[in-house]
């Protein structure tokens, strides 16, 4: 699955995770901390929907 930020369309693909902000490849999103934070825009995870 991919997560689209609403604010800046930054991608979050559960494949490759997020490693630069130490999410491992493979992360499904509930599995993403809460206090997750777009690396473009710096919104939270209750702006991002799926894609």
């Amino acid at each position: 699955m991919k997560y689209v930020c609403e604010v800046c369309n930054w991608v979050y693909d559960e494949a490759l995770g997020c490693p630069e902000e130490g999410i491992a490849p493979g992360t499904k999103w509930e599995d993403v901390p809460e206090d997750f934070l777009c690396p473009l825009c710096a919104v939270g995870k209750e702006m991002f929907s799926e894609a």
